[in-house]
């Protein structure tokens, strides 16, 4: 009798066990090919090179002044004092020294700039992929784009219904 008891305990178990899986559904994405399909991405991406293409026509400015030094300094450098010298030359250091600093500093710029216009569309394509997954009772989304994923079934893959979702083409 307590045999009989186990084995049908077990058997509920497993009935409970298999349906419990049936109900949890996978799903995946390639999230760099949905972005990259978003007509927002197009004007952050515009947004960000104009940003740097301001800070490059800086960039451009200080080498000219810096060229402009160096070639004023190595034709008059015959004819200066060792006092002019000495200046001149601190001065083009100096100048070298910030076009170091100003580079550096546009980099960490552009950085947060584009985490700044980028923040935007990655929250809209989040929340859209939740969306899809809510919609269609998946509880799990991989995004295959990160190579995460070895095999899947292309049935599963919510690129479509996301795209759909935010009318993407």
């Amino acid at each position: 009798m307590k045999t009989i008891k186990v084995l049908v305990a077990a058997v509920v178990l497993l009935i409970f066990a298999g349906n419990a899986n049936a109900q949890v559904k996978f799903g995946h994405i390639n999230v760099n090919e949905l972005i990259a399909a978003m007509p927002d991405i197009k004007v952050a991406d515009k947004t960000v090179q104009d940003f740097a293409g301001t800070l490059d026509a800086q960039m451009k400015t200080m080498g000219t002044e810096y060229q402009t030094k160096v070639a004023d300094f190595q034709a008059k450098e015959k004819t200066m004092t060792d006092a002019v010298k000495e200046t001149k030359v601190k001065e083009i250091q100096d100048l070298e020294k910030r076009i170091g600093e100003f580079q550096q500093k546009a980099q960490q710029d552009i950085g947060k700039k584009q985490e700044e216009v980028y923040a935007p569309v990655l929250k809209k394509a989040e929340e859209a992929i939740k969306t899809v997954a809510k919609e269609n009772n998946i509880a799990y989304v991989f995004d295959s784009s990160k190579g995460v994923l070895i095999q899947f079934p292309e049935g599963d893959n919510i690129l479509p219904l996301v795209k759909k979702k935010l009318g993407i083409q």
